[in-house]
């Protein structure tokens, strides 16, 4: 038979007021209260009906998480970190696709939103820049937070690195390993990330007096297969690179497997360097060089801030900024 709360205060010894604020995570309940009702909770393996719980307290203790066109691998980061804070707080999380959010009119946005009873909303990257569902989002008074949004300048508005400082590293780091001739491959241009990494790109090669050769700049769309595509275009070109930068590991994946099959060798032939430090870049080989940015951490950050913060969307959304790390590995080499 499935343990009451009634159960939990009675082996506890104290009120069944005392468990709830317990359960609830509420301040102003002494250390080894706590200690007694969490133990007396596990012992008799209680969990809290949710229903119950969140009529009580007006909340649906929910968090969704929803993501259109992104690389599985980001997302997974994403998802990890934020379950980690939502089961930590005795929250829920739900992952939602929103397939096709740029041809979703208003009202289905609307119709969407509405059928979904949650306390917060985690956006990922494109549809933090999707004006309609912002809207519709501020309309109906959900709270939502964007990871990996950014201004035009870059500036993060939501948990995220500095992608234009990020691709300037890799493309430096290109540079002062011997390469001149360097290819480039865009990502999604929904996503405002893949402007600003060839932005950064771009700079880059400016600072350093170098020409960009537009056939060696290829349009994906951060999935492998776009990565193959533009690898073949880039490939097929009288002349080649030594080196390709793609805007995300999946992409860099996708260049090294038609470098494969046409008997490229990388990194003896071809460098290549990726973006985000995915699984990916890590289980292909040569391993891939890539930038690393903590999307576990900003996927917990952004569960935090609407599990935790006060709702009021006027706050001061601090501590979004997170720092991006090189990494060097083998499908890299200096010439």
């Amino acid at each position: 038979m499935k343990s009451r709360i009634h159960d939990v205060a009675e082996r506890a010894g104290v009120s069944m007021k005392t468990v709830s604020r317990v359960l609830n995570q509420e301040p102003n309940v002494a250390d080894k209260t706590r200690e007694r009702v969490l133990e007396a909770a596990r012992e008799l393996r209680y969990t809290p009906n949710l229903a119950a719980r969140g009529l009580a307290a007006s909340k649906s203790y929910l968090v969704a998480l929803l993501y259109d066109s992104i690389s599985p691998s980001y997302l997974l980061k994403v998802q990890q970190g934020a379950t980690n804070i939502c089961q930590e707080k005795g929250y829920h999380l739900i992952v939602h696709p929103l397939r096709g959010s740029k041809q979703m009119s208003r009202d289905d946005i609307m119709t969407m939103l509405e059928r979904l009873p949650v306390d917060g909303i985690i956006l990922t990257s494109p549809l933090s820049e999707n004006e309609a569902l912002i809207s519709v989002l501020t309309e109906l008074k959900i709270r939502y937070i964007a990871i990996g949004a950014s201004t035009d300048t870059g500036a993060p508005v939501g948990p995220a690195i500095d992608n234009r400082s990020a691709a300037e590293d890799m493309t430096r780091f290109l540079i002062k390993s011997g390469h001149r001739d360097i290819g480039f491959i865009m990502g999604d241009p929904a996503h405002i990330s893949a402007r600003l990494r060839y932005e950064g790109f771009k700079a880059e090669m400016n600072a350093h007096g170098l020409a960009i050769n537009s056939e060696w700049v290829a349009q994906g769309d951060y999935s492998f297969m776009s990565g193959e595509a533009a690898a073949r275009d880039i490939f097929s070109r009288a002349e080649r690179p030594t080196a390709i930068f793609a805007s995300n590991d999946d992409m860099a994946a996708g260049v090294m497997a038609i470098a494969g099959q046409m008997g490229i060798s990388v990194p003896d032939d071809l460098s290549i360097g990726g973006f985000d430090d995915t699984a990916t870049a890590s289980t292909v080989w040569p391993r891939l060089s890539t930038i690393r940015q903590p999307a576990r951490d900003m996927g917990a950050r952004a569960a935090d801030f609407l599990i935790s913060s006060t709702p009021n969307m006027t706050e001061p959304q601090d501590n979004f900024s997170y720092e991006h790390h090189l990494i060097i590995r083998e499908s890299t080499k200096t010439i």
